[in-house]
């Protein structure tokens, strides 16, 4: 902003600054009233407010610096309450029109030529167009790292390995079985299968639908990594359907163990297990 303008945006700066806590407030009861939740977000509206009034007086560069300061802070808020982020976006947008009707009355005011006046309107609308840009990037970029690891624990749920005895493990599978959840049981079977020392691991396909030729394949893959770690692996739950693709994809059957029902694929390994005792 040029030197000529400085002494008319510090009074700018300073009306926002001292109504802070009045327009703080009046946009906490409109989205109590709005939302019909309790959202406290005061410490964010009075940074907001701050912000934009010190941003008057900045060069862009550092305004985008304390700008994205805010986003960043407003949008892990959102994200660690589960809060939508139109709250930030309808946050942003009241305090443009608020701070704009101030900009106004202040160049009528102190007369502010047309021109002063146009340059400290598209600077201030600049800084808001940036602060709804850096919060939504921000906003997502959180939202999707929080996904991601919820994702990852639903996986770790969805493909357990219990230990059924110190050296029998099992893995019961429900549900459908894509390529993607394929490829984490192959993760976890290898890596908990090593951890716990086991001798026996039984994969359970009871509860799962159907399984198609990629995840067969990945499925046999599976079974191959274990016995490479000297893990001996036990199916159970085969139905007509699974048993032709894995006879579809060549795969020969009789040198894989495997059972009708959970039941008789436990009792096997116990046997075998005992009879080394």
């Amino acid at each position: 902003m040029q030197y000529i303008q400085q002494e008319k945006l510090h009074v700018i700066r300073e009306t926002i600054l001292q109504r802070k806590e009045e327009l703080a407030e009046n946009k906490r009861e409109d989205l109590a009233t709005s939302h019909n939740i309790y959202t406290e977000l005061t410490t964010f509206r009075f940074d907001l407010l701050t912000t934009y009034a010190d941003s008057l007086l900045m060069e862009k560069g550092e305004v985008n610096e304390v700008v994205q300061q805010w986003g960043n802070s407003m949008a892990s808020l959102l994200v660690n309450h589960g809060l939508p982020l139109n709250l930030a976006l309808e946050e942003i947008s009241y305090y443009r029109d608020v701070i704009g009707e101030i900009i106004k009355e202040e160049a009528k005011n102190n007369d502010f030529s047309l021109d002063a006046f146009y340059q400290i309107i598209s600077h201030f609308n600049t800084i808001v167009d940036n602060a709804v840009l850096f919060v939504s990037k921000s906003y997502v970029k959180d939202y999707s790292e929080k996904m991601r690891y919820a994702q990852y624990a639903i996986d770790e749920l969805s493909v357990p390995v219990v230990r059924m005895t110190e050296e029998i493990g099992i893995i019961p599978l429900v549900g459908d079985l894509d390529t993607e959840r394929a490829q984490y049981l192959m993760e976890s079977a290898l890596e908990k299968g090593n951890q716990y020392k086991l001798k026996w691991l039984i994969i359970d396909l009871s509860a799962v639908p159907i399984i198609d030729t990629m995840v067969a394949n990945q499925l046999f893959k599976v079974i191959a990594g274990l016995q490479l770690l000297g893990i001996e692996v036990v199916i159970s739950g085969i139905r007509p359907e699974i048993a032709q693709t894995m006879v579809s994809l060549g795969i020969k059957v009789e040198e894989i163990k495997s059972f009708s029902s959970l039941h008789q694929a436990v009792q096997y390994t116990n046997s075998f297990t005992e009879s080394l005792m």
